[in-house]
């Protein structure tokens, strides 16, 4: 066990300001895109405008910070291209995959048990075996997930959509892994790349024909407003996707992967805050129970487990930091 210094609590607040920035910003893109999507969007374009605007206008701040060390990096490609294909164009396009052949809900509550998937695997790779605490404020999370999507009411399972939800719960978690990996690459370089070759891939697809690349420009209409399409698309670009990426990767590498995956539960709750007041679709008491408990989760998860190593700390011992650089390169 690594134990925290006392220097880290500043550490551990501001990444914990920054995991909810993220989520808050991640949750947003849902009602954006339901709006853009009501307005003739396809998904798969409205992702691939997302990603790309992101990565454009992160472009002039990631230059800067790279200093033309471009020895970084070439040394760093693997995880940047790891982090474009699979935790960005991966991880959408499992998703979307998956929500054409089961409810949406459904799809959401596979892809959002990642957390579990990063306990697991820090637990066989790294032997970061989870405590207690951890397993319980999993079970509180995925409790309240269960209730904020409200599967009591019977989801029709289908084998194939399925598989594409499983696919993009891996994509999830590979996100909160790579996220904490490559210290010496800055946030804001590994998001722009990242963004930028998932755009690229995205569009790829759409020309070869896996998934489908439709836009407009009709005025996109929201619960109590209509407002030009360019609006909803340079929100879901900056904020969902530029801002909440680069705050996503900075509250990882001080988190760790496993608390930082807990706290972007939160996402949940702040999608359906936002689908509340953009789509008019208020929440239900169950809903808001479920966010509670999905809230008391992550504080268990740290209250429970403070010695816990977060993996990407400078705190983590060196050997283990180095096997974990070997994520970004291809198991054999």
């Amino acid at each position: 066990m690594v134990t925290l210094t006392h220097d880290s609590a500043i550490r551990m607040r501001s990444g914990l300001l920054l995991a909810l920035a993220s989520a808050t910003s991640f949750g947003l893109s849902g009602p954006l895109a339901r709006g853009l999507m009501n307005a003739g969007w396809s998904a798969a374009a409205v992702v691939a405008a997302r990603v790309i605007l992101a990565g454009v206008v992160l472009l002039p701040l990631a230059l800067p910070q790279l200093r033309g060390d471009w020895k970084l990096l070439r040394a760093n490609v693997s995880l940047i291209g790891a982090y474009g294909l699979v935790a960005v164009a991966g991880t959408q396009l499992a998703y979307f995959n998956a929500v054409a052949h089961m409810e949406v809900g459904a799809a959401l509550l596979i892809e959002y048990t990642a957390p579990i998937a990063v306990v697991g695997w820090l637990w066989v790779r790294h032997r970061q075996q989870p405590g207690a605490a951890t397993i319980g404020g999993a079970v509180l999370g995925i409790t309240g997930l269960l209730l904020v999507l409200d599967v009591a009411s019977g989801l029709s399972a289908d084998p194939i959509g399925i598989a594409w939800a499983m696919a993009a719960m891996v994509g999830a978690a590979a996100y909160f892994v790579l996220s904490a990996q490559g210290g010496d690459l800055p946030g804001t370089v590994l998001a722009c790349g990242g963004l930028l070759i998932g755009g690229l891939t995205l569009i790829l697809a759409g020309l070869v024909g896996i998934v489908p690349l439709r836009a407009t420009t009709e005025p996109v209409v929201f619960a109590d407003f209509t407002t030009p399409w360019w609006i909803p698309i340079l929100l879901i670009g900056i904020v969902t996707a530029a801002i909440a990426y680069v705050t996503g990767i900075a509250a990882t590498r001080r988190l760790g992967s496993r608390l930082a995956s807990f706290v972007a539960l939160t996402e949940v709750l702040a999608a359906l805050i936002f689908a509340w007041i953009l789509l008019g679709e208020a929440p239900r008491p169950i809903q808001l129970l479920g966010g509670t408990l999905i809230l008391i989760g992550v504080v268990t998860v740290r209250l429970g487990e403070p010695g816990a190593p977060a993996l990407g700390d400078p705190e983590t011992p060196a050997d283990t930091h180095t096997d974990a650089i070997s994520l970004t390169r291809p198991e054999p």
